[in-house]
């Protein structure tokens, strides 16, 4: 099977070993259902068309650009080829410059997978060698990447016979629990309603398999459109009334444990 069009092309470098290496989003969403916006009057598929917000007239392709405002109203013009001139190592190299404790990793910050491959066949020995010097700790290696003109760290780990990487969150990207949970009082939970609720988890024990998830909503979508298409009337009143607040919860602990 031919693989995808890589997403980025560059080298994994750890001291003064490297390799020429391609990276690959790991995760899409090519088939999720996708809606288009239509003229509900006609039924044809609308276009967007970009309009100068002063002048309200339409602006064609090629005059589209970017500015950086600086002030109200007040632009920076900047082009792709100034932004490709930043000359960065990381533009172009995947260079490991830490080597961190895994558990030490806030899971909030991970963000996006990717794979990282050989680009070509000189470059495979070094990237084994590279991948093999990770497996097998309980440490992971931290490298910087520009990707969709962004600077990111990435972890790395062995994955199969590639490596897999996840871009990282910035910590400033990261909203204070404070925010949200600060004004959640501190509520001393009675033992044996703790202990019923941690039996109530146990009965729930399981192995992790992703693929025993699947989109129900997604499923529903597709059932409600196979419908239309047939030209059956889809139902419109909620399918799934919202729980009801727990009065006795002494009361309900126990009928979840007798249920399950």
């Amino acid at each position: 099977m031919a693989l995808p069009r890589p997403y980025w092309r560059g080298y994994l470098k750890l001291s003064l070993v490297s390799c020429p290496i391609a990276l690959f989003t790991a995760a899409s969403s090519s088939e999720r259902v996708s809606f288009r916006q239509i003229n509900k009057a006609t039924g044809n598929r609308l276009k967007q068309q970009l309009v100068d917000e002063v002048t309200r007239e339409p602006v064609e392709p090629e005059n589209k650009g970017r500015g950086y405002e600086y002030a109200k109203n007040a632009y920076v013009l900047v082009d792709d080829e100034e932004l490709d001139a930043i000359a960065l190592e990381s533009s172009h190299t995947i260079e490991i410059d830490k080597f961190v404790p895994r558990t030490e990793i806030d899971e909030r910050y991970f963000d996006t997978p990717y794979y990282i491959v050989p680009n070509d066949q000189v470059g495979q020995e070094a990237f084994a060698v590279i991948r093999e010097a990770m497996r097998g700790k309980d440490m992971v290696p931290l490298a910087r990447i520009v990707v969709a003109k962004r600077e990111r760290v990435m972890m790395l780990q062995p994955w199969e016979r590639g490596i897999l990487g996840v871009s990282l969150r910035y910590a400033y990207e990261l909203r204070d629990t404070k925010d949200y949970f600060g004004e959640i009082p501190e509520i001393a939970v009675p033992k044996d309603m703790r202990q019923l609720a941690e039996h109530i988890l146990e009965t729930k024990a399981a192995e992790f398999e992703p693929s025993e998830f699947v989109d129900r909503y997604e499923d529903a979508v597709v059932e409600m459109l196979k419908k239309k298409q047939a030209g059956l009337p889809a139902p419109r009143e909620r399918a799934v009334p919202p729980p009801a607040n727990v009065i006795n919860l002494m009361d309900a602990l126990k009928r979840s444990l007798a249920n399950d």
